[in-house]
């Protein structure tokens, strides 16, 4: 792509809606359609875009979601120039919900100093959407302007930007003086010396910021048309790639409308469920309208539904777990649950 992109994406965001599901992890690396990260969606979107330089700027618990992105290798991101950078926040007391943090990025200057690419698009790491930013690129640039917000159809701003890269480097030199603290300030600013333009994205978008969301969103992809506006095969969302065997059904295993990654036992019953990788399912199981995340176990005779397991999660046999689709009853990474816990 003659006109390059540098991809820079806030990882920081933390939403105090989902924090059952953030106590080990930051939203970033948070799991996803039983085999991705939220990351992957932003990220590979970027990668789909012939972007070829990606930043990351985490904030805390980025432990997992650095463990998951690697190298960049799964993105060919692993690259001798450009490829893939992670800039841990060094700033604590900023605010998280502030997509791009012109302190945070100031911290890091060097990095943009550095960079070749004329034009930079400044992402959050929490949308699930499935978007090509070439044609918003060369849009950006027959319409002349110095800043492009996304927007959604429904009229709801994405918070992504588009900025020619030393625009963006101006406006972090600049911050005292301006008062401006991220990108999110200059376009709202009435009085700002810019042109500020709106890009509409048509396609499928939802941004994760609640438990409820998240449930509701995972739900969605059961969907078939759904499915089909996020997993594009010419544009399609890419993870960490893990080697296991396929799923066992055992004799009684019943499954209906669920997505099931590889590496699982199932033994019992799943319907309008998510199950990711590694999940053991016991005999008289019988599992509705839930998520599973990796590595879980239910044992014998359980009843789930309505229920988001983090990875890790024990069910200890006979166990009773249900809540509904405005409060999904959420059991945390690594613990256990048995019958006589149960409320």
């Amino acid at each position: 792509m003659k006109r390059k992109l540098l991809g820079v994406i806030d990882a920081t965001t933390y939403h105090d809606d989902l924090e059952e599901l953030l106590t080990h992890r930051s939203l970033a690396a948070l799991p996803f359609a039983g085999r991705y990260r939220i990351i992957d969606f932003v990220l590979s979107n970027m990668v789909n875009s012939g972007i070829r330089s990606v930043a990351i700027f985490p904030k805390m618990t980025y432990r997992s979601l650095m463990d998951h992105l690697g190298s960049g290798k799964n993105w060919d991101l692993n690259r001798k120039r450009d490829g893939l950078f992670f800039f841990p926040s060094p700033i604590v007391d900023y605010d998280n919900n502030k997509i791009g943090s012109f302190e945070q990025f100031g911290a890091n200057i060097d990095f943009f100093y550095r960079s070749s690419q004329e034009y930079s698009i400044i992402t959050n790491c929490y949308t699930v959407f499935n978007m090509n930013f070439r044609p918003l690129l060369d849009w950006h640039i027959d319409s002349n302007c110095d800043i492009t917000e996304i927007y959604h159809k429904d009229g709801s701003s994405m918070e992504m930007y588009l900025v020619k890269t030393s625009l963006l480097i101006k406006l972090i030199e600049t911050r005292n003086e301006t008062g401006y603290t991220c990108m999110r300030d200059v376009v709202m600013d009435l009085k700002n010396l810019y042109s500020i333009c709106r890009y509409e994205y048509a396609g499928y978008t939802m941004m994760i910021n609640s438990i409820q969301n998240y449930f509701s969103t995972s739900m969605s992809l059961l969907k078939s048309d759904v499915w089909k506006q996020l997993f594009l095969k010419d544009q399609p969302i890419i993870t960490k790639v893990k080697d296991e065997p396929p799923t066992r059904y055992f004799k009684g295993a019943s499954v209906k409308n669920t997505m099931i990654a590889n590496g699982c036992l199932v033994s019992g019953s799943i319907e309008n469920s998510i199950i990711a990788r590694g999940v053991k399912i016991g005999k008289g199981v019988v599992i509705k309208n839930s998520i599973i995340m990796q590595k879980c176990q239910i044992e014998d005779d359980c009843y789930l539904d309505s229920v988001i397991l983090d990875k890790d999660v024990k069910v200890e046999a006979g166990a009773i777990l249900t809540g509904s689709a405005a409060t999904p009853f959420v059991v945390r990474k690594g613990t256990k649950q048995g019958a006589l816990m149960n409320s």
